[in-house]
């Protein structure tokens, strides 16, 4: 979508006769429905900037000028194109503009600098990686630009920002990024023309920026080759059994559902450690690699970034995380847009979207709409906030709505825990989740621990985690989160005093799972569900307690920060049983996830010392289940030798 296309002539006379703001104003109307005279004209002292540069007599009359144009598959808006000829080949030259008049160096990222910015200041996007990236978009995923073989070339102007001496924007730690895109600054207007002239001396004959905005949405060859290449090997995304068997038959749904206007909804439902991400990964490479214009959403932006990561081999950013969305990037989306989309972690869908929730209609049928063939891997008993919507009655609900063909499966075999089914069945019947007939088998080759001393869990943590990296702490959410934006972990947000034990949630800007200095953070349920590892340590704070002879939970003693049960207090004094049922539920299925990240081991502190007593009694195949009472547990952990 483009607001606003004209030739030079055209735009130069708009800007002239001061015609520009009130016909941009109404192309953004007309096309999007949403904007303000006001804001349109905070455009108009670049655009006027835009305007002195394009009156350079050798820029020819017949080039297209087009401002905003949206990327597809993005919420991404290019500033300014200039398009045309230089005599062989067809270019899009794509300016991206920037009212800044100071900006800070980042030493310690890639790519990001820092300047004034909503009211403060802020660290963003170099320029020049900003309209590289936007090139790159546009060249991977537009059909016409590939076929056409249109060339794009991007750039920067600050027409407010003075360049100084050792100037920052231009620091040797952005060689990479200004060598892709060059940055003009004020005094520099005919550098700028000069870039465009190189690739502009002829009209745009080709209609190239009508060519560029009805490009249909595909993956370039260059992509597919990139995604292969690093899928190829990789043994973390081998599928093995029934994984295999249930792909094949979604990638054959996906590859027929092109052939038909059918719109077909795919269901998969497993329980943790059943390969569900490990299919998602492989069915985004593979039908991308066929031409299908495939997504891989997740609510949760931890797996995002993980899965992206290891298909890149870096964390740096490239076109690959383009394909990697958030569950609310599709309220606009138009009807069948894409081919396929792979949602998963499925159950943590949200009705609404946005930073306040007052976005969209529902995410469910958003996805649904959006995509002519989507696939829904889930597991109902994931569900770990109160805004989780996501089941399998409200998928076929939203299927029968679009009329869409409806497929359902289920995974059964257990690939995480050392392939235990017993250790999940075992770990639901701890819990109290529900009675199983694994009272105290939780497999032979499984290693589950119980620590007394969260030091004596976080060194072993340590340990294990030289060997490859794939062992993390992780904590439920009952210590607050009032330090994100910091850059070390000298500030400790988990204390147990009792225990002279501090350790600091993950730092927020990091990945995580993958970072190699980050074994002696702790994750959450928010950065670490959908992911795996070999061992976890889990730190089980007072919202889950053992008291009476029951494990019982209480959400006031969850964190304020945590979002997880945003309006439960509300809910409580409406309806107190129904909040307590919900809140309870939550909270199981929170350790549930946690405890069921790590694929050869889990191990556990407690801070309710009775809580820690019981796990330790449930280690022994001689108790009864209904042996609750705290006195005939002390004796069983004791008499069995159980404490660490």
């Amino acid at each position: 979508m483009i607001i606003y296309e004209a030739s030079k002539t055209e735009f130069i006379s708009d800007i002239t006769n001061e015609l520009l703001v009130e016909r941009l104003y109404h192309s953004y109307q007309e096309k999007i429905g949403r904007t303000s005279k006001r804001e349109i004209a905070s455009w108009e002292n670049s655009l006027q900037r835009m305007s002195n540069v394009m009156q350079d007599p050798d820029i020819p009359i017949e080039s297209t000028v087009a401002i905003e144009f949206k990327i597809p598959n993005t919420s991404k808006r290019v500033d300014f194109l200039v398009a045309g000829n230089d005599g062989e080949q067809d270019h899009v030259v794509i300016v991206e503009l920037k009212q800044w008049s100071e900006v800070e160096k980042v030493e310690s990222k890639d790519a990001l600098v820092s300047t004034f910015l909503g009211g403060g200041i802020r660290s963003v996007t170099h320029p020049s990686y900003q309209a590289w990236s936007y090139a790159a978009l546009i060249k991977d995923f537009n059909e016409n630009v590939q076929e056409q073989q249109i060339e794009l070339n991007p750039c920067a102007y600050l027409h407010n920002y003075r360049k100084t001496e050792n100037d920052p924007l231009t620091d040797g730690h952005y060689t990479e990024h200004l060598n892709k895109a060059p940055v003009f600054a004020k005094g520099e207007i005919q550098k700028l023309r000069n870039f465009i002239k190189k690739y502009v001396r002829k009209g745009d004959k080709n209609h190239l920026i009508y060519q560029i905005e009805h490009g249909r949405i595909r993956p370039s060859k260059s992509l597919q080759d990139s995604l292969s290449s690093m899928l190829k090997g990789n043994e973390e995304f081998i599928m093995i059994d029934e994984q295999k068997v249930f792909y094949e038959d979604a990638y054959q749904l996906a590859i027929d559902s092109l052939k038909n206007t059918q719109k077909q909804v795919m269901v998969i439902d497993g329980g943790p450690g059943t390969g569900k991400s490990v299919m998602a990964v492989n069915l985004l490479v593979n039908l991308i690699n066929d031409g299908l214009m495939t997504l891989y959403v997740s609510k949760n932006a931890a797996p995002r970034e993980v899965y992206a990561s290891k298909l890149k081999g870096t964390i740096k950013k490239t076109e690959i995380d383009n394909l990697f969305k958030g569950s609310g990037s599709f309220t606009k989306s138009e009807l069948n847009e894409f081919d396929v989309i792979v949602v998963d972690e499925a159950h943590r869908l949200n009705e609404k979207s946005g930073f306040f929730g007052n976005m969209g209609e529902n995410q469910i049928k958003e996805l649904i709409k959006a995509s002519k063939f989507t696939l829904f891997f889930i597991d109902e008993h994931q569900r770990v906030t109160l805004k989780d919507i996501g089941s399998i009655d409200l998928i076929k609900q939203y299927a029968n709505e679009f009329d869409a063909d409806l497929i359902t499966g289920k995974l059964t075999s257990q690939f995480r825990c050392d392939g235990s089914d017993a250790y999940i069945a075992w770990l639901e019947d701890v819990l109290q989740i529900r009675k199983t007939a694994n009272t105290h088998d939780y497999g032979v080759d499984y290693d589950f621990r119980v620590f007394d001393d969260p030091h004596a869990m976080l060194s072993e943590i340590e340990k294990l985690n030289q060997s490859n990296n794939k062992s993390r702490m992780l904590a439920g959410y009952c210590w607050e989160w009032p330090t994100k934006e910091r850059k070390n972990t000298d500030y400790k947000d988990i204390t147990i005093p009792e225990h002279n034990f501090e350790i600091s949630w993950n730092l927020s800007d990091s990945i995580w799972a993958i970072d190699q200095n980050s074994v002696s953070e702790a994750g959450c349920i928010h950065t670490a569900q959908g992911l795996e590892f070999d061992y976890v340590g889990v730190i089980i704070g007072p919202d889950l307690f053992f008291q009476n002879g029951e494990v019982q939970t209480d959400y006031t003693k969850r964190a304020r920060s945590d979002q997880s049960l945003k309006g439960i207090k509300k809910m409580a004094k409406e309806n107190p049983e129904k909040a307590q049922s919900i809140a309870d539920d939550i909270i199981r299925n929170t350790y549930r996830t946690l405890m069921t990240r790590g694929q050869k081991g889990c191990f556990v502190f407690c801070t309710d010392p009775e809580l820690n007593k019981y796990f330790q009694s449930r280690l022994n195949k001689t108790y009864e289940y209904n042996d609750f009472s705290p006195g005939k547990i002390d004796m069983v952990a004791e008499d069995k030798g159980f404490y660490q």
